[in-house]
């Protein structure tokens, strides 16, 4: 192991051990505690920002934009918005940094998109804030079980590469053999295959969990009577959940990455093995929440 490898595999290790250290230490829970408490204070901010809106204070747009991002961002650093599904599909799959990137912003997108569709949808047809929040718990299940299908999507592929490669033995073949038919599927091929399902299972599991804060601004704006700046808060919003998002699947890509130099002969298995794990944990996970939520 040369000494690029051995800082690598010393590096992740002091992550992991870090991460194992706040969460015995309960670092984790006051910091949850901190962000729902500064999660409120932004929610404040936002209606008294509205309120100066409504009096026509000159530069109250900008404030509440900024405002509207700032939520978005320090929402995002809470639990939920997909960062731990997101961060686990980029550590066991062999997707690439820049669909990890994609796949934050499409989610981060959609939860904004579906919020929008929520509360206008909710309000043509029963004009109550308290069916609006309804048919937010309501696809809650769908969420989950769309998730559910992106670990059993992780389960198969993981147990697929674990198998050995089949031998055809019809006709003998070397690597120059020319006889007009690939061997077996590269890489790029299987990526290409399987990889929109799983993206797009990932990205609507995601949207159909709306951001709470979202609803709450469509809500009081629609109350308000200023529908359009509403709708781009929450676009603004959801612009401040994609850099947490981004950055988590940014991590987890590059672990991957580290992990592939530091243990190269592993490293199929080693994946194989975190897809299976990481499905496995999903599948689980969201069906017995959406069982809950039934």
């Amino acid at each position: 192991m040369n000494a690029r490898r051995l800082f690598t595999a010393v590096l992740l290790l002091l992550v992991v051990l870090i991460a194992m250290a706040v969460y015995v230490t309960g670092l984790d829970d006051a910091l949850a505690r901190r962000l729902i408490g500064l999660q409120r204070d932004f929610q404040n901010a936002l209606g008294q920002s509205l309120r100066a809106l409504r009096t026509g204070d000159s530069g109250a747009v900008s404030g509440f934009l900024g405002l509207c991002f700032a939520y978005g961002f320090f929402h995002a650093l809470g639990p939920g918005h997909g960062k731990a599904l997101i961060a686990g599909y980029g550590f066991a799959s062999r997707a690439t940094l820049r669909r990890l990137v994609w796949i934050a912003g499409l989610a981060a997108l959609g939860q904004a998109l579906v919020a929008i569709v929520l509360v206008y949808g909710g309000i043509w047809m029963f004009e109550a804030r308290d069916r609006v929040e309804g048919l937010a718990a309501l696809i809650e299940p769908l969420a989950m079980l769309a998730i559910a299908g992106l670990g059993a999507m992780l389960l198969r592929r993981g147990l697929r590469r674990l198998q050995p490669a089949q031998v055809h033995r019809h006709h003998p073949h070397d690597e120059t053999c020319g006889c007009g038919h690939a061997h077996a599927p590269g890489p790029d091929q299987v990526a290409a295959a399987s990889g929109w399902r799983e993206v797009l299972a990932l990205v609507a599991g995601i949207a159909l969990r709306p951001c709470t804060g979202a609803l709450f601004l469509l809500i009081l704006t629609w109350r308000l009577g200023i529908d359009g700046l509403g709708i781009l808060g929450t676009i603004v919003m959801a612009a401040g959940t994609f850099l947490i998002t981004a950055l988590a699947a940014t991590l987890a890509g590059v672990s991957r990455q580290g992990l592939a130099l530091a243990m190269p002969g592993a490293s199929p298995r080693l994946f194989a093995a975190a897809e299976i794990v990481t499905g496995v944990i999903v599948i689980i996970l969201c069906l017995s929440t959406a069982l809950r939520l039934l």
